[in-house]
């Protein structure tokens, strides 16, 4: 019962997220035209929410049709794929550990890779800002990564009112603001580097995020030993449920045929007794 909650659970929360996905895609007008969809030189994080859903819905749909209908099929697909994604997170983890200076060049060229796409889709624009709020960080290695954007580069051919500039969320913040000045950015790297401190975030993203890593190390890994147990268990328990449905399956004895049970057919003679 509990088994089959979760996986419900799973269905719901997997449709959710498809069909704000999907909503999002059409409010950017990307379903009636789908060739859209690699015009974007960034990332779309929409795409977040697309595959989280499917996985999560494909699951759920496994598990709680196998479970409910006996299918063992159902059953081994589900713990297949799970078993699948807890590979991937854990090869992805030891890649992690073994080859950080990769990851590190990967992750710079991601994020320098989408501040190039910064103007060109504003659900990426939101999560840009986002990160650099949250990490108190501006660009992928510092605020001069921003000259990989056309709009925000110091070349003299730019003519964008944003020229030497950054996004406001890599702007320090000041409390006694209510109303975030969205101009705070304004020509503030064609200042001197001493004087950019006053104005903006100087660290990059990149340092930033190692650090954060490093102070939350136990919680990051306490986070993912839990998603990890639960899938160890949620495979062992798809994997009990088949052994014990195929035990049943070859333990069951068919009942006999009806026709040992059937009478005879009557003669259509009445009995001697009475006509002796």
């Amino acid at each position: 019962m509990f088994g089959t909650s979760i996986c419900r659970l799973n269905m719901l929360l997997g449709v959710a997220f498809l069909g704000i996905g999907l909503w999002a895609w059409n409010e950017k007008g990307v379903l009636s035209n789908i060739s859209s969809i690699t015009d974007l030189g960034g990332f779309d994080p929409v795409w977040l929410f697309l595959v989280t859903g499917g996985v999560m819905f494909i699951l759920g749909f496994a598990g709680c049709i196998g479970a409910l209908r006996e299918n063992t099929f159902l059953l081994k697909f589900f713990s297949v794929f799970l078993g699948i994604i807890f590979f991937l997170e854990l090869t992805a983890g030891v890649l992690a550990f073994t080859f950080k200076d990769w990851i590190k060049d990967q992750l710079n060229f991601f994020i320098n890779n989408n501040i190039r796409a910064y103007r060109d889709d504003i659900d990426l624009q939101n999560l840009i800002d986002f990160t650099q709020e949250y990490w108190d960080c501006c660009g992928a290695f510092g605020a001069d990564d921003w000259n990989l954007n056309i709009y925000f580069n110091c070349t003299d051919t730019n003519p964008s009112r944003e020229k030497c500039g950054v996004p406001f969320s890599c702007c320090t913040k000041d409390p006694a603001e209510d109303v975030i000045n969205t101009q705070c950015g304004y020509d503030v790297r064609a200042k001197a580097d001493v004087e950019q401190k006053t104005y903006i975030h100087v660290k990059g993203c990149v340092p930033q995020f190692e650090k954060w890593l490093q102070d939350n190390l136990t919680v990051v890994a306490g986070i993912f030993i839990g998603v990890a147990l639960l899938q160890i268990f949620g495979i062992c328990l798809a994997q009990n449920l088949v052994s014990d449905i195929e035990a049943v399956r070859a333990s069951w004895v068919p009942p006999p045929s009806f026709s040992t049970h059937r009478p005879l057919p009557h003669s259509g003679k009445k009995g001697s007794a009475y006509y002796a």
